[in-house]
This record gives structure tokens, C-alpha cells and sequence, in this order.
């Protein structure tokens, strides 16, 4: 009986599918070419569809919709339409019958005609998918695939499914072979894998990206998407990618454009030739965007690297489409204007007054970053900071998350004369034990700007703000103490920075961050090096173990990171054991590797290895090139004006060192007039200190014509005193020797490093460059010079100056509170030169 059971079903199978396979009404399905011809045919023979018509005539719906334009879909139309009601109720019956393959299609389809997520077709064909999974149901990797991504389109995340999901692929991984399949199920199974699995998809990724000569920039885009869900800036990864949309970037429209800025924007990595290459596009394209979806995108990408004419015209045009601005479209105008510093008065009352129709339609989120523009803007408008006040409190009484009641406290804070109520105090309170150290930095910021505004203004709050810093900060120290994974504290502490930060906590975590230093390894080191550049820590363990790890591991680190590990080195002034060993391995690393770099990117370097008295010739020759400075100066029309003022100041640096260390390069000085631009820019006066000192060197010295006050040297370096001494130690004058005082808005000139002046002192005289230094000039709660004032000082020595350097907790000190005390100082520093 058995064996007859199993030929009559094989023998049905055959005849069904013969049957299919020359099904009329199958292929008059197939050959629709509008919407209403599928709808007929399906009212026409609702009594002989199966579940195969069904599933065909739903994917056929989208792949019609599909051929149209974005704009010029009708989806509502589609949806709407009671055919395709029949279609949804026929495909909830029958989908036990469907096909493995046809379930996940069915579900794709309807997802992209934007039927509800929670439809319950949609929850039927999910259900049924995942049984079928539960069964051993092997769907084909294409299929997974497809119902993967429309798990993630659901927002399914976290639900067991995904799992099941992950699992298969973790299995299957080795045997995917399309980019393509692999990009998809990996944004769509982001949020439910470990680490280790995370690298085996990353180490994958990377090796079909190798593979293929050819690869659609979707892919990429999906990849990013990705690491932007990981929070991971993988470097190998992002560059290969950046080279895919560099090669396909005329097939890239403002949706493409502008979705990779996003991305590049919050993974905190950009391309300057991308850029370049996208300002090109825009530009020549930009009277194809006159709706407001597409020139929103157009003002977010082409805003900020745009020139002044293109600027004024986007400006110009953002007015006149104000009124047609949903919602989104107004928050990424207004955070692309704080993004140009961009307070055009005109286009902020426009928002402003678009604004008000659209303020009860926001998120917690998307209302607080619009507080952080208006703000950051300097937009006043008592009216519109009432609402957001309103709104703001509305969301804080009912917030129970710690993360958003942390951003709703800080950004109230941020209202221009807002006074602290109790309501937020007792919030705050009882959010305390559950947050992290960036929600806590968050609060402690508001309540220390709150405190310090009643204490001006005398108000009675000031007392609980108080108490409560003082139970946050308790918090603060709990949470750091039950620390003992370096890489969840590195996590934590990515965005942790300020006041509070800096005078409670920073030396409790430097306690941490050396208990746990034997979890430092190569994968972190450039993490840990980050966070101390930030607090400008000198721990010599933590900087040591630093230093071994790069040089045991130096292959498995990025060229950019390592950047980042010899700025943490150079700007602390720090040589770990066996410096030259460390130093030669790290720049033979990215001397190999200077491919990975970007044009400025390679100028920073070059100012960083400059500063630790480095100068690779492969370098320096390469940066010291009539092309490369012309590529250069085209880069920097598109980079942030912050990073081009950076840009434009270490090159001048690295310039200068060049000429002054490496002569034998016969590297030129060009930045004669960049110098005497910034110098004449510069608003800086004589300060009290200055005066105070240059009146005490006249007493020392006999004469203010002894010593001259806030001088620029050769090479643009500023020293605040100068004064001559002759062999036997006494002061020369300046009239007597004939040196030129070329006084510029109180500061003296000389032009050139061959001087006259310089020839006209007498054998044996000695130029004295006094110069007093600063907190900023020693990292954080030490003694220790920073690399900046030590590169001047022996500079300064070339340029052939005794150096003085006066550090801030000497002079400051109570040994030297009497004027009698600060005079012997300044004699015994004068004349104790040897």
C-alpha cells in the first residue's frame, strides 16, 4: 500500500505540474502589463485560482510597480483596490499549498507594495516561513536571503526567526559565493550575532569584494549599512567599498549620493575624492531637483562643500520650497545648516514657521536633535522654545528609558534662560542606577550649566543640584569599579567628554583602564589610543603596553589606525622602551601602505611623525610635490572648514620643521604669506601676565629697551619675550645694536632668517627666547611636556635662541606669590644659562 500511496503521489505531482506548466491562465498572468489587467483576470476566475496564480499575480503587481519610477508609483492605488483584497484573503488560505520559495516571494511582494508589517497576510506567510525553517526546510540561499530582508523591513531585529536565520547562515556561510546574497543577510542579522561570527562575515565580505571585478554599489551601500548597525569602522572594508563608488559614481543619483554621506557621516569616516567627485555631479545636475524629497537630499550633500554662488542658490531655492517641507525634510535642513554654520535669518524664520505645524508630529529623538540645531544655530524665538519646552516635558514625564531621559534633560538645559525644576531633578534621580557613562555624562553637563546659572541668579535650586551631581558621580564610580571588559569600557567611553567628565571621573577610569591592561591587544590598541588622546593622559604602563602590542602585531593593525597610535605618542611628547624600534616598525608599516591614505590625511601624518622628529623621505618627497599640493588645495575645497583650517595649519608646521631639520631635502619655505594672513587675522593682545612680566624683565634688565614683548621669529613661531645677552651676560639694547623694532599691533617683526640684526651682534651674544607655559602645554595632571612646546623649543634652538621655559605651576606656586620672589625666578632663569 505504501509503495502504490507514493507512485499515485508522484504520478499527481507530475500531472499538476504539466498541468501548470500549460496553465492559460498562468501565463495571461505573466503577460499583464498594467495592474488593472492582473485585477480583471483575477475577478474574472476567483473560483480557478490556485495558490500558484496567486503568488504569481501578487509578484507580478510589484514588478510592475517595480518598472515605474519612484514618483510615479501607485502602490495606494494597488493596495486599495478590493482585487487585491481577493488576492491577500485567497493567499492567507492557501498558503500551506505554496511552494517554499513562493512563500517568501509572496511576502516580499506585498511588503513592497507597503502592506502593513503586521498585516496578517504578512504575519501568515512569516509564520509559515519560519515553521518551515523549524522543519528542516532547506530554502535556497537566494530565498533566505529575500526572507531575511523582509524580516528586517518588518523590524523584526530581535525576534527568534532572525536567530534561526543566523544560525543557518553561520553554517552555510563558507558556501555563499554572491556579494550580493551575503549583503543582505547580513544587515538583515546584524543585531543578533556574537562578535566572533561578526569577524567571520567582515573576513568573507571582504574576500568576494576581492574577487569580483565588477560589483553593484547596493552591495556596497549594504555592507556600510552593516558596519553602521555594528557600530564598527572597519577600514579594509569601507575603502573597498569607497572604490566601488568611485568607479560606479555615474550611475549614483542623489538618493545613492546622499544615502553614502549618511552612512560615512555616522560611521565618522569620509573621502575627500569622493566628495570631489559627487560636488561634480550635483553641481551639474542641480536643476533636476525641484521636489522637495530630492532637493532636501541635494542641500544635505551639496550644502556644505558647495561655493558660494551654489550655496546662495540653495539657499535661495530652500525659501521658496519652505512650506512644501515635511517634517524629516525641515530636521535635515536645519542639521545641514548647523553643519555650513549656515544662520541665514531669512531660511531660519521660514523653518521656524514651517516648524509650528510639524512639532506634534516628532519623535522624542528627532525633537530633541531639532533643539540641539535651533540652539547651535543661535535661532531666538521665545514662542517656538515654549512649545519645545512643552513637548520636551510632555516626553520626560513619561520617559522610562535612561538613554532618553539623559538626552531630554540635556537638551532642556541647552533652552536659552531655562531654570531647573524639580520635576527634572527627580527624574534624573531615579534614572541614575541604570546609566551608562554617557547618559551620566549627559546629566551631570545640564546640572553643572544649571548650578552655575542659579548660583548667579541666586536661585533655591542650587542646593539640589548639588546633592544630586554628587549621587550621579557616586553612580559613576559604582559602574567604573564592576568594570572588567577593557573593550565594554572603550564602548562606553566613545562619547564621553566634558567638565564633569574630566574632574571626577578621569582619573578613576586611568585607575581602570591600568587594571585591566592586560586585555589591551591589537584589536583595541587603536580604541585606547583614541580615548587617551582625548583625555590627554600620560599613564607610561598604558602607553608602554600600547607600544609593545603595535609592534608585536604590527601587520594585523591598519595604516590609519596606526596614525592614530603615533599621534597619541607624538602629542604626549612619550618615548616608550625600545623608541626607535617602535617608531621604525610603525613607519616602515605605513611607508608600505601610504596607498590607504588620502592626500591630507598624508599631511597629518607627515606633522605627526615631524613633531616626534621623524621625516621618512618616501614622505616627505612625496608631500613636497607641485602635484600632490595642487590635488591637495582641490580636496580642500570640499573637506569641513574645520579640517581644511587643520589641514592648512599642519601643513605650514610640517613645512617648517622640513626646512629647519631636514635642509638636505632642499624643501622651500612657501608659507610666507599663509603666515602673514593668519598673523594679520589674529585679534590676540598683550595679556595682564605679560605686562606684568615684561614690567619685571625692564627692572631685571635696566630698560625696556632690554626686551622686547610678544615677538615673531623666522618661521612665524611667537615667543613672548625676548632679550640679548652679550658674552659676559649683560643685557645689550636693542637701539644700541641697531636691531629694527618693526612693531606690528604691539607685536615686533623680523621678516627673515637672515636677519641683519642677527649680524650685528657681537661675538659671544646670545639671544634669550622667554617663554611662559600653560596647563594646555603639559598633559592632564602632570608635569609632563607635550610634543607641540618641545618641537618649538628645538626650534627655536636652530633658529639659535637660549630657550626659557616657564611652566604654569612653578610660577603660580606660593613659593613665588611675592614680586621680590618672581624677580630673583626670572634673574636666576636669565642668567643661569649655560
Amino acid at each position: 500500500m505504501l509503495c502504490l500511496r507514493q507512485v499515485y503521489l508522484f504520478t499527481l505531482r507530475h500531472y499538476q505540474a504539466r498541468t501548470l506548466s500549460s496553465d492559460l491562465l498562468l501565463s495571461q498572468i505573466n503577460s499583464c502589463t498594467h495592474e488593472d489587467e492582473v485585477f480583471s483576470l483575477v475577478g474574472r476566475n476567483k473560483a480557478r485560482l490556485s495558490e500558484k496564480h496567486v503568488g504569481i499575480a501578487l509578484n507580478m503587481l510589484w514588478q510592475l510597480q517595480k518598472k515605474r519610477p519612484l514618483l510615479l508609483r501607485t502602490s495606494d492605488y494597488v493596495r486599495n483596490h478590493s482585487q487585491f483584497l481577493t488576492l491577500c484573503i485567497l493567499a492567507e488560505n492557501k498558503v500551506e499549498q505554496m511552494e517554499d520559495e513562493a512563500v517568501v516571494d509572496t511576502l516580499y511582494s506585498i511588503l513592497r507594495l507597503n502592506v502593513e508589517h503586521h498585516d496578517s497576510l504578512a504575519e501568515v506567510l512569516v509564520t509559515e516561513a519560519w515553521k518551515r525553517l523549524e522543519r528542516q526546510v532547506l530554502l535556497s540561499l537566494p530565498a533566505l536571503s529575500k526572507f531575511a530582508l523582509c524580516l528586517y523591513k518588518q523590524r523584526r531585529h530581535l525576534s527568534p526567526v532572525i536567530g534561526k536565520v543566523a544560525h543557518i547562515v553561520d553554517m552555510k556561510l563558507d558556501s555563499i559565493q554572491d556579494i550580493r546574497i551575503l549583503s543582505v543577510l547580513m544587515i538583515s542579522i546584524s543585531d543578533v550575532i556574537s562578535q566572533s561570527f561578526q569577524g567571520r562575515l567582515l573576513h568573507k565580505a571582504e574576500q568576494l569584494l576581492e574577487e569580483k571585478d565588477e560589483v553593484h554599489v547596493n552591495y556596497a551601500k549594504r555592507i556600510l549599512q552593516f558596519l553602521q548597525n555594528v557600530k564598527l569602522t572597519y577600514h579594509p572594508l569601507v575603502e573597498k567599498c569607497n572604490k566601488i563608488f568611485l568607479k560606479s559614481a555615474s550611475h549614483l543619483d542623489i538618493h545613492g549620493i546622499s544615502l553614502i554621506f549618511g552612512l560615512y557621516e555616522q560611521m565618522g569616516f569620509d573621502n575627500a575624492e569622493f566628495r570631489l567627485v559627487a560636488k561634480q555631479l550635483l553641481t551639474e545636475t542641480i536643476d533636476d531637483y525641484y521636489d522637495p524629497e530630492t532637493f532636501a537630499k541635494l542641500f544635505f550633500t551639496l550644502g556644505p562643500m558647495a561655493g558660494s554662488k551654489v550655496r546662495e542658490r540653495l539657499l535661495v531655492t530652500a525659501v521658496h520650497m519652505a512650506e512644501e517641507f515635511s517634517s524629516r525634510q525641515v530636521l535635515l535642513i536645519l542639521k545641514t545648516m548647523q553643519k555650513m554654520k549656515c544662520r541665514n535669518s531669512h531660511l531660519l524664520k521660514k523653518m521656524a514657521s514651517v516648524l509650528h505645524k510639524h512639532l506634534d508630529s516628532y519623535h522624542l529623538l528627532q525633537l530633541v536633535k531639532l533643539t540641539q540645531y535651533l540652539v547651535a544655530l543661535r535661532y531666538h524665538n521665545l514662542e517656538l522654545f515654549a512649545k519645545l519646552k512643552m513637548l520636551l516635558f510632555g516626553f520626560l514625564k513619561s520617559s522610562v528609558i535612561p538613554a532618553d531621559t539623559a538626552a531630554i534633560i540635556r537638551v532642556l538645559a541647552m533652552l536659552p534662560s531655562f531654570q531647573v525644576e524639580e520635576i527634572i531633578i527627580n527624574k534624573a534621580a531615579a534614572v541614575l542606577p541604570q546609566c551608562r557613562l554617557h547618559h551620566l555624562n549627559c546629566i551631570a553637563t545640564a546640572l553643572v550649566k544649571w548650578n552655575h546659572y542659579d548660583q548667579l541668579h541666586r536661585q533655591n535650586s542650587s542646593e539640589l543640584c548639588a546633592k544630586l551631581l554628587q549621587k550621579l558621580s557616586d553612580c559613576g564610580f559604582q559602574r567604573l569599579q564592576k568594570a572588567n571588559n577593557l573593550n565594554l569600557l572603550l564602548e562606553e567611553l566613545t562619547h564621553v567628554n566634558g567638565e564633569w567628565f574630566e574632574e571626577v571621573l578621569s582619573e578613576e577610569i586611568m585607575a581602570i583602564c591600568q587594571r585591566l591592561i592586560d586585555q589591551i591587544t591589537w584589536a583595541n590598541v587603536f580604541q585606547l589610543s583614541f580615548f587617551l588622546i582625548k583625555t590627554n593622559h600620560c599613564c607610561p604602563s598604558l602607553l608602554d603596553r600600547i607600544a609593545s602590542v603595535t609592534v608585536e602585531n604590527i601587520d594585523k593593525i591598519h595604516p590609519f589606525e596606526i596614525y592614530f597610535i603615533l599621534f597619541l605618542f607624538s602629542a604626549l611628547n612619550y618615548d616608550p622602551p625600545a623608541t626607535e624600534e617602535f617608531f621604525e616598525s610603525c613607519i616602515q608599516h605605513l611607508t608600505s601602505n601610504l596607498s590607504c591614505f588620502e592626500t591630507h590625511h598624508l599631511v597629518l601624518l607627515g606633522h605627526v611623525l615631524a613633531v616626534a622628529g621623524y621625516f621618512p623621505p618616501v614622505l616627505i618627497k612625496r608631500i613636497f610635490n607641485v602635484s600632490f599640493l595642487s590635488k591637495l588645495d582641490a580636496q580642500l575645497e570640499v573637506l569641513p572648514d574645520t579640517l581644511k583650517q587643520r589641514v592648512r595649519s599642519r601643513l605650514m608646521k610640517l613645512n617648517r620643521a622640513v626646512c629647519l631639520e631636514c635642509p638636505e631635502f632642499h624643501i622651500p619655505w612657501f608659507h610666507e604669506r599663509y603666515c602673514q594672513r593668519v598673523f594679520r587675522s589674529s585679534s590676540r593682545r598683550i595679556n595682564p601676565l605679560q605686562q606684568h612680566v615684561h614690567r619685571m624683565l625692564t627692572e631685571i634688565l635696566g630698560g625696556s629697551n632690554y626686551a622686547r614683548i610678544s615677538v615673531l621669529t623666522p618661521y612665524y613661531y611667537e615667543i613672548d619675550f625676548e632679550c640679548i645677552l652679550d658674552e659676559n651676560k649683560k643685557p645689550l639694547s636693542y637701539m644700541a645694536q641697531n636691531i629694527p623694532l618693526d612693531n606690528v599691533e604691539g607685536r615686533h617683526l623680523r621678516h627673515d632668517i637672515k636677519d641683519e640684526g642677527r649680524k650685528a651682534l657681537p661675538p659671544g651674544a646670545q639671544r634669550i627666547a622667554l617663554e611662559f607655559l600653560d596647563s594646555k602645554a603639559f598633559s592632564k595632571n602632570s608635569h609632563h611636556l607635550k610634543g607641540e612646546p618641545a618641537v618649538k623649543k628645538r626650534h627655536l634652538e636652530m633658529l639659535g635662541y637660549q630657550v626659557v621655559q616657564i611652566p604654569h605651576f612653578e610660577w603660580n606656586s606660593m613659593v613665588l606669590s611675592k614680586k621680590g620672589e618672581q624677580l630673583e625666578y626670572l634673574r636666576k632663569h636669565l642668567y643661569g644659562i649655560q
